[in-house]
């Protein structure tokens, strides 16, 4: 193995690889994170509204017909679980199937949300590693 200094191209491709890398992380992150805050928003939204009002769930694809004490009982068990901001794993033993997917589901996207922030730490790690390295300094145009 020999070892070869990379082309000016090389580092290019690569600088920009990893800052693609980055982008994208950070986009998902923001994703899953807004639908985190839309539940929260929802559960605001209808909390202070009779029982027995119309409201609509979007249901696999699907827009289905419920009342809001209906809805409201799944929103929150979705966000407990996602945020951990309320008491739930009582919920989780006693409630019915549904409720159990929806909150396994969320959970998964807390994991998800940890798993990709502990990845972008990472690549961004590697990225200042890479920019020490090859000596590459960021000049800003303004």
């Amino acid at each position: 193995m020999s070892n070869k200094k990379p082309t000016d191209a090389e580092l290019t491709q690569q600088y920009n690889q990893y800052k693609n890398e980055l982008q994208s992380l950070a986009q998902k992150i923001g994703e899953l994170e807004s639908e985190v805050e839309e539940h929260k928003l929802v559960i605001d939204s209808i909390s202070p509204l009779e029982p027995e009002r119309k409201c609509f769930r979007m249901v696999g694809g699907v827009l289905v017909e419920r009342t809001v004490k209906e809805v409201l009982p799944a929103l929150e068990t979705n966000y407990s679980g996602v945020s951990g901001e309320r008491d739930s794993y009582g919920r989780f033993f006693f409630g019915s199937v549904r409720a159990k997917l929806n909150f396994l589901f969320f959970l998964q996207i807390q994991q998800v949300i940890q798993s990709l922030l502990q990845s972008y730490k990472r690549k961004e790690q590697e990225f200042m590693e890479f920019q020490k390295k090859h000596n590459i300094q960021v000049v800003s145009r303004q």
